[in-house]
Parts: C-alpha cells; structure tokens; sequence
C-alpha cells in the first residue's frame, strides 16, 4: 500500500468533501481516504498495481472536481493563485451589478419597466458569475450526490426562474388577484454573499496554514557545493547526494542534514527546539536542514538529503497531520453527508404547507420560505469546525516545538490520566556528564585533562569536556591503556593515573578520610566515581553521572499540578532509578524493566481504565510507544522511535509534554465551540427561515439576509478557530 496525499481543486464545502470520499472510496484499491476541506487535500492509501492517481483524478473530473497528480510545489500555487484571483474578479463584479439592484428594490420599484432593468443586471451574476454553482450541481446530480452547489443553484434558480416568469406572464398571478412578485435581487445578492462568503474564508483558511508555509519557507532553493579541487559553484537544491560538501555562509540557511568538516559557528535552531538561543556548532557536530547560521562559514558533510531531511520529514507530518481526522470529524462527516438531502426535503415541505394552508399570498411566501431555506442552511460552518481548529493546532504545535502526526493524537491528548517516562534519554540526558571534581588543584588539572584526551574511554571523553574550557594540554610520555581499570601516563618525572577504585588499590596509592566519605556519599546518589592519583596519593575525586534535564523536574511537577500520574521505568538497577525518580519528584518508578516489560506496565495502567501516555527515546520504548493511547517521542532519539510516535518533541524541552496537553486541551474546546454555534446556527436559521415566527409577529426571513447570515456563519467559525494562534502554552 503506499500513501499519498494530493491537492483537490474545486471543493466548496464540507459536502464537497464527502462526495471526493465517497467517490474515491468507492474505487478498487484504495483502502483509505481523509479529505480536508480546508486544506483542499485527499490523504489516500492504496495499492499501486490496482489503482493509479490518473484514475483517481478521472474519476473526481467526472463529479466537477480535480485531482493535481503530477503538478510540482510551485504549479499547485500557481493554480491556487490563480483561482484566488478569479474568485476576487467574480465578487467584485457580482458586489458592483448587486448593489444597484438592491436600491432599485428598495426604493423604484415603481418606475417603468423595472423588472426589466432588474432582469438585465441580475442575469449576469446568476447564469455568468454564478455558473460554477449550477455547473457542479448538475455533475453531481448525475452520480446522485448533492452539496452546497446544489442548494445554491436550486435556491438562485428557483427564485431566477419565478421572477423570469412574472416579469414575461404577470396576468397570469393578476388573473388570480395576486400581484405577481420578483426576486431578482435575491438572487443576485445570495450569490453575491455567498462568493464573498467564500473570499473571506479562503483568506483565513490560508491563513491557518501558515505554519506549513513557514516551514516550506527555511528549504532554501540553491547550494554551494565544494569540489573536489576546492573550487565551489551554486547548484540547484534538487541536485545535492548524500556525501556532497557544501559551503554554508554566515546568515544561509543550512540545506541538508550534516556534518560539520571545517569551520565553527552558532546555529539558530529554534524551528527543532524552539529555543532562541543559538547553538555553537564545531567540526564533527550534527546540523539539520532549515536551520540558520548566524556568525562563521561552515563546511559540511550532507548524511540526509531531500525528503529524508529531518525538515522533510517535519513539513510532511504536519501535512499529514493537517489533513487526517479527528474522531469527531468522522461523525461530523456523516452528518453533512445527508445534510444537503434533509435541507432540500424540509424546504419543498416548507413550501407545500405554505401553498396549503398561506391563503392568498400562500405560494408567494412558499417560494421566498423555500429559497431562504436553502440559502440559509448551509454545511459550510459544520464542515469547517473541527479541520479548522486542527490546522491551527498542529500548526501551532510545530511553531513550538511539538509535532504532532494525526488529529487523533491531538485529540485524546486532552484526556490523559496518566504519563509513563523512560529515564534515560528521556529524563537523563542520555549521555555520562560530570557532576563535580572534588579535591583537584588548579596545578593537576591539566595533567588529568591530557590524560584523559588521550583515553577513549566514554567516561575519560566526558571528563575531558568537563575540563577543556579551563585546563590546557601539556606532553605526557609512556601513556598505557589498563584495561577495565584506566590509564597512566607520566610528566615531569611523576607518574600520574586516573582510574577506578580496583587500580587505585592496585598501586596502593592513599586516600584521605575526606575523600572515602565523599566518594561514598556519590556512590550513594547513584554516580560513578573515578579517581586522579600520582604514584603516592589520590589527587582528586571525579563524580560521573547521566545528568538529569534541567526541565525534567518542572515539566512532571506541571504534569502532576494537572492531576495526571507519573509513572518512570528504566532498565538501570534500583539503586540508580531511585536516585533519579527522588531528585525528580517521582514516587512511583520500577526498575531493571525489559522493552516487552515497558509495553506491559503500560497495558496494565489501561486495564485500570487509564487513559495513558508513553514518553521515550530509543529501540526499546517502541513496543511500549505503540501500546499507549497517546506516544510522544523525544525528537533527539531513534528513528523507530519517531516512526511510532503520535507527538515528537522536537528538543530536549520535558516542559513540551503539558504544553502539548495544554494545546490538546485548547484545541478540543475550540471544536466544540465552533460545533455548538455551526448546529445552533442551522437549528434557529432553519425554522426561521421556513416562516415560524410569521403566525406570530408576521416577520419572514428575506433570502439575501440569509445569505449574508451563512456567509458569517463560515467566517466565524474559521476566526474563533484562528484564536487558537495568540494561546499561551
């Protein structure tokens, strides 16, 4: 099966939707389709050898809409241009010939021959500007599918046709002793509001896909690639291959994954981490794709090109994200999909009992009752509730820091009661740090710092980091390698070691009293002690251990202050885990746990009715990652680990876990905001448009406010959901 998502032109509402769905779900070989109105895409699983994209776009072409297959990035912006611009055109030339009919309407009505006049201005907004609607309706009809075209073009046409009818045969309604009404400027106005209904939305539906667009904005177009003869030429970014040297200038966006081979530099990588401060960056040192380099030119090694960027593979995920579902959505769905059909019936209902029972004026209020329904009742704002609020929220996620994979993540993110952490790579950074030397003079350090450069030990490569900022290396002779214990070397006729406690006593080398009680108290804390000593006695004392994250605490703190259970599980022994889980205000931690262990505790907690989430890193956390309702990984670990994961953190930040919580939580309520006013909306607009109120105070509704009304209806939903923008995390 492969999955592809493809742009849709020619959507125009969220019935529009579910006829591009239901039409390619109906096709052999597709096993999968999420559209998104608002992102005007198809998300589609299929099998390759009994379906192609051609087809899938043959048969979308036959129901009015198309599918861009093979168009690149910027002909699909072209298109979308394109159709912004005519849908500009079409608005302001309908606003300019409905504006004067609707002061005819209202104030010379009396004057010869006006329904002519009102005849000549309204025809080219209904059957000229207004065509698409009647176009698409009747593709539609023919595959017995029915959208918001088709309410628009029966409730213009209608309404058209009758004042068309009035205007050639008033005797016909003067015969009866009724006067023979129009509504030429209903007609015109509905279509008026409702492309301009359309303008505003379009404008803010770009506008809550601005993230992705900001993301697409940090690949940079062009390279400079370094030859092998040293020479450097400017190459199309299409062109790079894993192991091409590039040259990377002051203030130029980093293009690939990499290595650095030459050069130092800062880094501003605050589109991964979200941290504004830049990050220096040496010979050796990673970099990533759309990151920006601030003070030195750097020279690096392309490991990850295209696609297989982690940049890449970000904009593809928010894409994907954008796009998918939520669960709500699906049941949303269902409903706008016999939405039209239902509107359609209760007008023509509407319209009857008018004609029964109105008395003279009876079809006259049928008709206006039976446009205003139609226009009224539109699924627009139901079909953009919940995709609107998504966007904005998984674009905001990745604004922050936090990626997020599908709507359903997003979604049951709120309802986590309990959070399971791996330690290391997760609480711990992963890696041995220093913690504290104690007892090394200023004169010794540099023979230790020398000493250690010279071991490859992870331990010695640690101590050495501590040290390099202040120690200076000095020449050592006869360096040896003890294996499992350490390393000696000499200077200045003394022979110095660094080592574990075994090759200390070995040399029989003494300790103060100071020293034994301060190495049993790091022991004690979980840390691992190395010794510095010369042939006689030991110099200093060198506490190691996997540093907690400085967010760590604060991030589980501000987990527990939401009431959910925090929960740690590490393969490290006990003495470790609970050193850690004490320094972090963990209370609930097991120890020496396998993969198939971590995916168990998990199920465990679930079967307790838990809703629960998984934070880890590495190969190990996967299986426990995919148990979980809700998988976050940590963006510095594994492949595998990312792959599985519904949330990546993009950085080492813990705090992002309840900010992805909190963004849950505002996204939910923003859906269920704009759900309520979209069903309140069409529950009030309905009946009042079908003359409830007129038994009381006489009041129908007329179809141009209707139509204003549901143009509104769409905007609003789409701003309420862009207020997600300004939230705090």
């Amino acid at each position: 099966m492969t999955k592809k998502l493809f742009p849709v032109i020619g959507m125009s509402c969220a019935s529009c939707a579910s006829s591009v769905e239901t039409i390619l779900s109906s096709r052999e070989g597709i096993a999968r389709t999420d559209v998104s109105f608002p992102n005007h895409s198809v998300q589609v699983e299929y099998a390759p050898d009994k379906i192609t994209p051609q087809q899938m776009k043959a048969a979308l072409q036959e129901i009015g809409y198309d599918l861009l297959v093979d168009e690149p990035k910027e002909k699909l912006e072209e298109i979308q241009q394109a159709e912004w611009v005519k849908l500009r055109k079409r608005t302001i030339a309908a606003v300019v010939l409905s504006v004067p009919l609707v002061i005819i309407g209202m104030f010379f009505m009396d004057l010869p021959y006006v329904n002519f006049w009102m005849w000549a201005l309204a025809s080219p907004v209904v059957l000229w500007l207004g065509r698409h609607f009647f176009i698409n309706a009747y593709k539609q009809a023919l595959h017995r599918r029915a959208s918001m075209d088709t309410l628009v073009a029966l409730s213009t046409g209608i309404s058209y046709c009758f004042s068309v009818f009035n205007t050639l045969f008033p005797g016909y309604w003067h015969d009866r002793g009724l006067h023979a009404h129009v509504y030429f400027e209903a007609s015109a106005v509905v279509i008026t509001f409702i492309l301009l209904g359309r303008l505003l939305e379009e404008r803010a539906k770009a506008r809550t896909s601005s993230a992705i667009k900001k993301l697409i904005g940090l690949q940079p177009r062009t390279v400079t690639l370094v030859r092998e003869d040293g020479t450097v030429a400017a190459i199309p970014m299409a062109e790079v291959v894993a192991g091409d040297v590039l040259l990377v200038r002051p203030g130029d966006k980093i293009p690939v994954d990499g290595e650095v081979t030459e050069g130092s530099s800062y880094v501003d990588e605050s589109m991964i981490s979200g941290e504004p401060v830049a990050v220096a960056k040496a010979s050796g040192d990673n970099i990533f794709a759309g990151t920006i380099n601030q003070k030195g030119s750097l020279r690096l090694k392309a490991k990850k090109v295209g696609g297989d960027t982690l940049l890449a593979r970000i904009i593809q995920q928010v894409q994907e994200a954008q796009g998918s579902k939520a669960p709500v959505q699906k049941l949303v769905d269902k409903l706008a999909g016999i939405f039209v059909p239902v509107v359609i019936s209760l007008a023509v209902l509407s319209f009857i009992a008018w004609w029964a029972w109105g008395g003279a004026q009876g079809p006259s209020y049928g008709l206006l009752s039976l446009v205003t329904i139609l226009v009224i009742a539109c699924p627009c704002a139901l079909g953009l509730a919940t995709p609107t609020a998504i966007m904005v929220g998984v674009g905001k996620g990745a604004e922050q820091g936090i990626l997020i994979r599908d709507a359903e993540s997003l979604e049951n993110a709120h309802k986590i009661e309990a959070v399971v952490l791996d330690k290391t790579g997760t609480i711990t950074a992963g890696k041995p740090t220093v913690t504290e030397i104690f007892g090394l003079k200023p004169e010794d350090q540099n023979i230790l710092f020398s000493l250690e450069q010279a071991a490859e030990h992870p331990l010695a490569v640690a101590v050495a980091a501590y040290l390099e900022k202040t120690a200076r290396p000095v020449v050592l002779t006869d360096i040896q390698s003890l294996t499992a214990r350490g390393i000696r070397g000499r200077s200045e006729g003394r022979t110095f070691f660094v080592g574990n406690q075994q090759l200390m006593d070995e040399q029989g080398v003494l300790q103060t009293a100071d020293m034994e009680k301060w190495a049993e108290g790091k022991q004690a804390e979980a840390r691992t002690v190395v010794f510095f000593s010369d042939e006689h006695t030991v110099l200093a004392g060198i506490a190691i251990g996997d540093g907690i994250k400085p967010s760590a605490k604060a991030a589980i703190t501000a987990l527990q202050q939401q009431g959910i259970a925090v929960h740690m599980l590490t393969g490290d022994n006990q003495q470790t885990a609970a050193a850690v889980a004490a320094s972090v205000g963990i209370s609930s931690f097991k120890a020496g746990v396998l993969p198939a262990d971590k995916a168990a505790f998990v199920s465990q907690l679930q079967q307790q009715g838990k809703v629960v989430a998984m934070v880890g890193d590495g190969i190990n956390d996967s299986q426990a990652l995919a148990q979980a309702d809700v998988s976050i990984a940590m963006g510095t670990g594994s492949d595998i680990a990312l792959d599985v994961a519904g949330v990546t953190l993009l950085s080492e930040d813990l705090t992002r876990i309840p900010a992805a919580i909190r963004l849950s939580k505002y996204t939910v309520r923003t859906v269920r905001q704009n759900l309520f006013w979209a069903f309140i909306y069409n529950l009030i607009g309905i009946p009042v448009a079908a003359g409830v109120l007129y038994p009381i105070n006489g009041f129908l509704l007329n179809p141009m406010i209707a139509g204003g009304a549901m143009a509104l209806s769409s905007v609003s939903v789409v701003s309420n959901s862009l207020r997600l923008k300004f939230k705090k995390l």
